[in-house]
């Protein structure tokens, strides 16, 4: 995945229509530049839109923890909403998605994740 946090995105399908989504990456913005691991749980829209391929719309929620050399570390709920473009014929996907961020501890405060990316699929 590219963007806020940049690193590894992987998808585990519960269901046709539900998911859980992990990432971990390295966050470039500000002067602080942290480590960042997430985990949410997904629900896809399938029939939202209508094209030769799949291209569900999915929203969840999740938990998102930062490091930054074991000082100024955070820990938030995160609210995640995005497209998803599958190929049957391959198993590999395309997203873009959005996820605010509300930071709970130290403090609290609002922040914005947002990426771009590809997976494979193993069988």
């Amino acid at each position: 995945m590219l963007g806020e946090p940049t690193g590894i995105s992987a998808k585990y399908w519960t269901s046709p229509t539900n998911a859980w989504d992990f990432g971990l990456g390295y966050s470039f913005v500000n002067s602080q530049n942290k480590i960042s691991v997430h985990a949410d749980y997904l629900y896809h829209i399938n029939d939202l839109i209508k094209a030769k391929y799949r291209i569900p719309f999915y929203y969840g929620f999740g938990v998102r923890l930062r490091f930054h050399n074991n000082e100024s570390s955070s820990i938030g709920g995160r609210g995640v909403a995005g497209l998803v473009l599958l190929v049957d014929e391959i198993p590999i996907d395309v997203f873009f998605e959005l996820a605010p961020v509300f930071n709970l501890f130290p403090s609290t405060s609002l922040n914005l994740d947002a990426a771009i990316g590809a997976r494979y699929y193993f069988k």
